[in-house]
């Protein structure tokens, strides 16, 4: 099993489309990037703390790569907005891809020139790290699939997101 790191606004939206993913066996909300040891939810909302709210995804390598993975996250939000997403502003929400070693980083590279050339984009993505991880509280954890399904924001941001995914990435999508 691997892992990876993207940060790409609000990590119950991002959540929600990575377990969707073939190959992804977790994904976990979380906060990385800042410079406060142990922050929490309130803390980083507040966007005093520089951590992004970012998930990280474990996966099989053999069933999914990382750059598929990277290619699913660079089309399932918008790396074009600096410091937001939607009306999610800050730098809590940026855009932002923390890789776990120099082939991560490779390839994260690749993948943002991949999206710029293909769509015709230009992608304020950043590469950061190395980084410290911290899980966000237990409610964050698989809030889609429980409170996120009666929250009026994820009803209105997620289901769009996992349309793109169904559309680009059909054959690699659980039923």
């Amino acid at each position: 099993m691997a892992q990876g790191i993207f940060a790409g606004g609000c990590f119950w939206c991002t959540e929600a489309v990575f377990r969707d993913v073939i190959g992804v066996s977790a994904v976990e909300s979380g906060y990385i990037g800042g410079q406060v040891a142990n922050p929490t939810y309130k803390a980083v909302c507040s966007g005093q703390t520089g951590h992004a709210e970012a998930i990280r995804v474990t996966f099989d390598p053999d069933v999914v790569s990382y750059g598929e993975l990277l290619d699913m996250f660079m089309a399932t939000h918008d790396p074009t907005q600096l410091n937001r997403q939607g009306n999610d502003v800050g730098t809590q929400y940026r855009s932002a891809i923390f890789p776990l070693d120099a082939g991560q980083r490779a390839e994260a590279e690749a993948a943002i020139a991949r999206a710029q050339e293909e769509r015709a984009i230009r992608v304020v993505t950043t590469i950061e790290g190395p980084a410290t991880w911290y899980p966000a509280e237990d409610y964050h954890q698989e809030y889609w699939a429980g409170e996120g399904q009666r929250n009026p924001y994820c009803l209105a941001v997620i289901p769009p997101k996992l349309a793109k995914l169904r559309k680009g990435f059909a054959a690699r999508v659980k039923d």
